[in-house]
């Protein structure tokens, strides 16, 4: 894939290019976990794989992997 350019509004909005939301099935209402790595934003959509990347993550408290999980049930509901 070839570089993709965007710009952010003055709200701090960002548009992601469709080729991008095309190839990791970013649809309208797609929840993303946006972290930072050095002076890099990395932007992943919540799905299995990063349920099961976070799995463990943070044993003896509570679950971001189950919590993510009942929040992206509890979005498909309402669709």
């Amino acid at each position: 894939m070839e570089l993709q350019t965007a710009t952010v509004s003055s709200k701090g909005q960002l548009v992601i290019p469709v080729e991008i939301r095309n190839s990791l099935g970013i649809s309208p209402g797609t929840r993303v976990v946006l972290t930072v790595e050095g002076n890099r934003i990395i932007l992943q959509p919540v799905n299995k794989n990063l349920v099961d990347q976070l799995r463990g993550m943070f044993s003896g408290g509570p679950s971001m992997a189950d919590e993510l999980q009942r929040d992206r049930r509890a979005e498909d509901k309402e669709w």
